[in-house]
């Protein structure tokens, strides 16, 4: 017999994040807490983003409610009861691997949670004016890092292209490696010419250039692009394998960006990443501003994979009041040390006191 209980809790900013949807203070998430008869517990994350995840619904909160009363059942089943609740579907998979795990916080045993390996990671900046920009730029540089990501799409085009013309003029592509994230920014009618012109700067990909949805812009920018682009929103909401496939065939992207928490969780990443290979299409994954808890799930589940491309991992420092945790970010690369304890302070309500328990 297993219960579940669930938190809510609101992960703070250090400092507001920019992107082109606005600015973001605080980043809601749900710890969801399963025990069994046994006296064992397993721990997992439920989190929004606000816009742009496809579950952000008036109705969250009441399936995440319908969901922990039903924790009996089985994993599959309560993937498929959640199937248009993607964040709900990781939460319940990462707390169901915890409980069984020896450890509840190790979901996938392997060289990098016994500290052995690490997982190279790009270095993120986010959007703001250019002089915040180009500080975290130069930030990045002397933290060791070879690959660094810009959302851009926020201020004026110009100044943009002039950060990246001078991190070019320092750096070529064989010692950084850039990548830009437009979340969508770019209208259809300009976006070519947009790209063209990003492409002098020798970046590796440009994630999302238009918003989701317009499959043949999209399908029409991704056959004349001189620069690589990766399909990010353009997963979120396809809930089956049909439109899956003939969303990949009509667009034929050059890369996806796979966030767990957005597209179903690690099942549905299988999926997409099978997908992608029978297609030559490259991929990477991403967290999406998760605590330290779903951080590390997504590390480790990435880890499995084997996959050299630097991965999107490096967002567990961004809070004010995130859970203290092994993960480390150094030299452009997410490393997992063993010796250091978990600090589960700030939900200690959830352990002892549960709220919402079924």
């Amino acid at each position: 017999m297993r219960t579940a209980t669930y938190l809510p809790y609101d992960l703070e900013f250090k400092r507001p994040s920019g992107t082109s949807r606005g600015i973001l203070k605080i980043k809601q998430t749900w710890f969801l807490l399963v025990r069994d008869e046994r006296g064992r517990h397993g721990l997992g994350e439920c989190g929004l983003l606000r816009g742009l995840s496809v579950d952000d619904r008036p109705d969250y909160e009441s399936q995440l409610e319908r969901t922990c009363s039903m924790i009996d059942q089985d994993l599959d089943y309560l993937l498929d009861l959640n199937r248009e609740f993607p964040s709900i579907q990781f939460g319940l998979e990462m707390a169901f691997r915890s409980l069984e795990s020896h450890d509840p916080m190790i979901l996938f045993p392997s060289q990098w949670t016994r500290g052995e390996q690490s997982i190279p990671i790009n270095g993120l900046v986010w959007m703001g004016d250019s002089g915040f920009m180009q500080t975290q730029i130069e930030d990045l540089l002397e933290k060791g890092f070879d690959c660094i990501k810009l959302k851009i799409g926020a201020i004026d085009f110009r100044q943009e292209c002039g950060l990246l013309e001078n991190i070019r003029k320092h750096f070529g592509p064989e010692r950084v490696e850039l990548r830009v994230d437009a979340n969508g920014a770019f209208a259809p009618h300009e976006a070519l010419n947009k790209l063209e012109t990003l492409a002098g700067f020798e970046l590796h990909s440009i994630e999302q250039p238009i918003k989701a949805g317009q499959w043949k812009e999209m399908a029409r920018l991704c056959e004349r692009t001189p620069l690589p682009i990766a399909l990010d929103e353009e997963l979120i909401g396809l809930f089956d394998t049909e439109t899956r496939t003939e969303m990949l065939d009509s667009i034929r992207p050059q890369f996806l960006v796979l966030k767990p928490s957005l597209i179903g969780g690690m099942a549905a990443s299988d999926h997409w990443i099978d997908q992608a290979e029978e297609r030559g299409i490259g991929w990477w994954i991403t967290s999406a501003l998760e605590s330290n808890v779903g951080l590390n799930a997504i590390a480790q589940y990435t880890f499995t994979k084997q996959n050299p491309m630097k991965q999107g991992l490096g967002t567990g420092s961004l809070y004010t009041n995130n859970l203290a945790a092994p993960l480390e970010v150094e030299g452009g690369f997410l490393h997992y040390r063993p010796g250091e304890e978990w600090n589960f302070n700030p939900i200690d309500k959830l352990w002892n006191n549960p709220q919402k328990t079924t």
